[in-house]
Formats: C-alpha cells, structure tokens, sequence
C-alpha cells in the first residue's frame, strides 16, 4: 500500500498528500475514545482533486476515511483499517449566498457557525445548530444528518439540503437534488447520501435552503424540583398549541456539575430552556403563555428577549459538556431518542441504571423531540471496549428500543454503536443497507469496518 501511496503522491499537487506521523496521529480520531492511524493523509481542495483520489485508491483498493471536523462521537471518522485519511478541510469555501433564491452553495469543510453568521449578514437564517457548530463542518453535518435544539421547529440538516455534488467510490462525480424547493426528478438521492456516514460517496459541494432571518427571538429558564415536573412542563407547552424553536431539558447531576463551573447555573434538580423567534408581538405573547403554563410546577422562572440576554441563557446549557469533562470522570456520550410520551420513563430508566451499576449518569437534550444525551460518567482510565460499560450501555439501549425509540438520534453509528445494529434492525432492513453499499461502493472501500 506505501508504495501505491507514493505514486499517488506524484499524481497530485505538492503538499496534497502527507505521510509524517504528526499528521497521521492528528487524523486518527475524533472526539469518541479510540484511535487509528491511517497510512495517509489527504487534502484535496477541489473535486477533481477529490475524483482522482477515489478513482486510484478504488483501482488499488486502499480504503478511503472521509473526515471533516473531527468533532463526531462514535467514532465515524476513524481509518480502523488504515489507508488514506481524506481530509476536506480545505475545501471550505462559501461559493454563493443567494437571498433572491434563498440557497447557499459551500463546500464541505465550511464551518457551520461561519455559514450561519455569513448568511445572517443577508438577514438569512440557516437553522441547523448541531452543539459543536463552532468546530463542525457543513460535510460533517450532512454525512450524519446533525441536528441540535432547533429540530424542534425547523428539522434537521437534510430539511436544508437541496443538492449535492458525490463524487462516488470509483471516482464518478454526480449532481443529485438542485436548487429548488421541490424536485420531484428521480429518487430522492440526496436523502440516500445524508446520513450515510461517508459509506456510499463523498459530498463536494452543497446546495442549502436559507429561510429569512426572525426579527426576534425570546427564551425563558423555568427551575423544578424533580425531572418528572420538567418533563410534564414539556407536555403542556406542545399540548397548548406552541411551538417553540427549541425546548432542552436537563437533569440533577448536570446541573450539579454545572454549578461547579458555569456563573449563574440555577441551583434547582431539573431545567427547561423554552425558545420562540418570529415576530415580536408572537413572539412576546408566546413566552408570556409559557410562563403561565410553567409557573404552577417550577420553583423559579427566569425570562430574556433579544439577542444578549437569550444568550445569557443558553451559556448554561451550552456549558454542559464542559462542565462534565471538568468532574474528571469520562464522558460516554450517547444521544438516544424516544417518543416524546417516553421521556419520563428514560429518565427514569438512566436513574435505574445508575443505582443498579454505581456509575453516574448525566442526561439532557432535546426534550422537544426525545432525542436525550445519556452521558455514563465512567471512571478515569475507561476503554472504549469496557466490559461494564457494554452491559450498562446494552440495558440503556434494550431499554431505548423497547420504549419504541432509536439508539442515535444525530450521531450515527460509526464504531461506538456497532455492537448494537444487529439489535436496532431487522434482517431485511440490513441486507437492503448492504445492497445499496455494494452496489456504490462494490470493492468497500469507502469508510470501511464500520456498521455495515
């Protein structure tokens, strides 16, 4: 393989293709805890660049790690096999903001948070806020349909995506999808290629749909005494006819962890953050209903509007993660779903867990569309492939499928939830995952050793 690398090295611009350990070791993982490092390292700047590398490493069968940002949770980014590591960073370019049209066309290794703040210069709004949209990358996002608070409302990534350009394992370069809001021409390709975890092609370049810009926004922090209350507060607010823009949810050990580090964590057992943009006279009338309905179960309710003061707000929530890793314990993070009816009943399936196995568990996400973050605080040193993690993480899962619910909700599968896809699907359902892999990707060279 190292001396086909070599003579791919010649076919392509200086500096495009690295082989120095440094750079080996800085693409061998991803924010999961295991790591592998590839033969090499790649980085094209355009999608011929792109096709080339493909098309040589199909005829040679060298796998291929498509990587973006590196921010992933499962692993998805890891060359378990080796081979080339094909890194898209430079390929960050924003090609076109359109408001008469209301698209944006990036590469893939545009930052989400440069996108978002580029297109609010136009007074455009791109909605998808994965909470890593500072490190992400718009080919990350869409490789595992990311999502974020904002699902609740507006959806997630692939409600934004309306073309792509695949470059396909063989080298092939496609346009699926276009610049439209409907496109009835063919499959839905561009559905088939989110999500797929860099299995079936390589994105070079999307077209987004960009709403307009709400004129404001406004949020509020509504305190409880227990996880049951904050959870029934969210059957309430949907059950009244609003619609937030986004609705989080967190539990004690969270919030505990919190106060230790974050000014101004609430000192309170349970926490929703309520958001609602749009008008101002919509906007002031929906928080004033929400608090109403809140204010009979909480201890405290806490209101913001504009811009700054929503911030203040989610400063805690966004310190979440932070704050977890600052316990010095190490953070398993699994971001499950359940009905929304069921989010009682996972809470109370983490408490269970914790109690039955010692281990702490931290959980809080997006109660507005049951997709929960159930973080095992595992003891320092812990190993990817702990025995004692596994068990507690197939009861947490068992437990998840059995409610109706789906073992990730934006993370993907990659490596971390491998274990568990036979669990979390039908035989038929994986066969058909595996026809359309060898059909776009017959020698498997394109992310190999992961779910599939």
């Amino acid at each position: 393989m190292k001396k086909a690398l070599l003579r791919l090295r010649r076919l392509l611009p200086p500096g495009t293709l690295c082989l120095d350990p440094h750079t080996l070791r800085r693409n061998s993982s991803d924010a999961w805890m295991a790591s592998a490092l590839p033969d090499a390292v790649a980085f094209p700047k355009n999608t011929a660049q792109v096709s080339r590398i493909l098309s040589f490493c199909h005829h040679h069968r060298i796998p291929v790690t498509t990587r973006g940002g590196g921010r992933g949770y499962v692993g998805g980014c890891i060359p378990v096999q080796g081979g080339l590591v094909l890194s898209l960073v430079k390929m960050n370019r924003i090609l076109e903001i359109s408001p008469a049209d209301g698209v944006a066309v990036v590469q893939p290794g545009v930052v989400t948070e440069r996108l978002a703040s580029a297109v609010k210069s136009h007074r455009l709004f791109y909605p998808p806020d994965p909470a890593s949209l500072k490190e992400s990358t718009i080919g990350g996002n869409i490789a595992t349909n990311a999502g974020g608070p904002r699902c609740l409302k507006y959806g997630v990534t692939r409600n934004y995506l309306l073309g792509l350009e695949v470059v396909l394992a063989d080298g092939t370069v496609v346009r699926v999808g276009g610049r439209t809001l409907k496109n009835r021409t063919g499959f839905d390709l561009v559905g088939l290629f989110t999500g797929s975890e860099g299995m079936l092609g390589v994105v070079t370049e999307a077209t987004l749909r960009l709403v307009p810009l709400p004129p404001t926004r406004a949020a509020l922090r509504a305190e409880f005494s227990s996880v049951e209350k904050a959870a029934a507060g969210v059957q309430k607010i949907l059950g009244s006819g609003l619609l937030p823009c986004a609705l989080e949810i967190a539990d004690s050990f969270t919030l505990a962890a919190a106060r230790r580090v974050i000014p101004k964590a609430p000192p309170c057992d349970a926490m929703l953050i309520v958001e609602f943009d749009g008008q101002p006279a919509a906007v002031k009338a929906e928080l004033s209903l929400a608090s109403k309905l809140l204010h009979p179960s909480s201890t405290k309710i806490v209101t913001a509007h504009g811009d700054a003061a929503c911030e203040k707000i989610w400063e805690i929530r966004r310190g979440f993660s932070y704050a977890l890793r600052d316990t010095g314990l190490v953070k398993l993070n699994e971001d499950v779903t359940v009905p929304r009816g069921r989010i009682v009943d996972l809470f109370r399936l983490a408490a269970l867990l914790q109690r039955k196995h010692g281990i702490p568990i931290s959980s809080f996400g997006h109660a507005g569309d049951g997709n929960i973050h159930v973080n095992l605080m595992a003891p320092v040193g812990t190993r990817h492939d702990d025995p004692r993690m596994h068990r507690i993480l197939d009861e947490l899962f068992q437990g998840v499928l059995g409610m109706g619910g789906a073992i990730s909700g934006e993370h993907g599968i990659g490596l971390a939830k491998k274990p568990w896809w036979n669990v979390a699907s039908t035989p038929a359902l994986r066969r058909l995952h595996q026809r359309i892999k060898r059909a776009l990707d017959p020698k498997n060279t394109l992310n190999p050793g992961k779910f599939l």
